[in-house]
């Protein structure tokens, strides 16, 4: 594979992570510098983990994950999505006005099960790598790289979003809901309904 050829699978890769990095940086107003480097981080990491440990798992579990992966991408982007979306609902309802959400998407397991939720797809791309006889190290760093990158982009698009709307507890409720569309989305593209 061409190194223009995973580049172009590096962003198509990174477009979920995107996404959540918009999301999140719209609903926390004011990231600070821990916020881009924790989620960019985690994400940028998490993009290079999962080719390489598909990549390692080969075909032997290839059938089993692709019946699986779309599940629990949904169930971990919903479990997200509904927290941030009961948070933005609790703010609206207090009439909290400039509040920070409730609910930190950099933050501990919320940083984790976003960083898995993101990165199924890296996943059977690394299965993928592996039935294709390609050497997985040099690849997966470019998708891991490129990912915080991109990554970054959103944290600041949605902060620059969230200032230009002073969206308060909307952009919390509107990053939920968000989630929880990419969530159904995933069930779409695999024909669930």
């Amino acid at each position: 594979m061409t190194i223009f050829a995973v580049f172009l699978l590096a962003i198509a890769l990174s477009m979920d992570a995107f996404a959540v990095a918009v999301v999140s940086g719209c609903a926390l107003q004011k990231p600070k510098v821990c916020h881009y480097v924790r989620l960019s981080a985690a994400f940028g990491f998490f993009q290079f983990a999962m080719p390489v440990i598909g990549w390692w798992l080969g075909v032997s579990v290839r059938e089993y994950m692709e019946a699986w992966d779309h599940w629990i991408a949904f169930v971990l982007l919903g479990w997200i999505g509904g927290k941030m979306a009961l948070s933005g609902l609790r703010a609206l309802r207090n009439r909290e006005s400039c509040a920070c959400p409730s609910v930190d998407p950099t933050a501990g397991r919320n940083l984790v099960v976003l960083g898995v939720a993101t990165s199924i797809d890296a996943l059977a791309v690394g299965l993928s790598l592996a039935i294709l006889g390609t050497p997985i190290w040099a690849d997966a760093a470019i998708i891991g790289i490129v990912c915080a990158v991109i990554t970054a982009c959103g944290v600041y698009l949605g902060k620059t979003l969230a200032n230009l709307c002073a969206l308060n507890g909307w952009a919390e409720l509107a990053g939920g809901l968000t989630l929880l569309a990419i969530a159904c989305n995933i069930l779409r593209e695999h024909q669930v309904f």
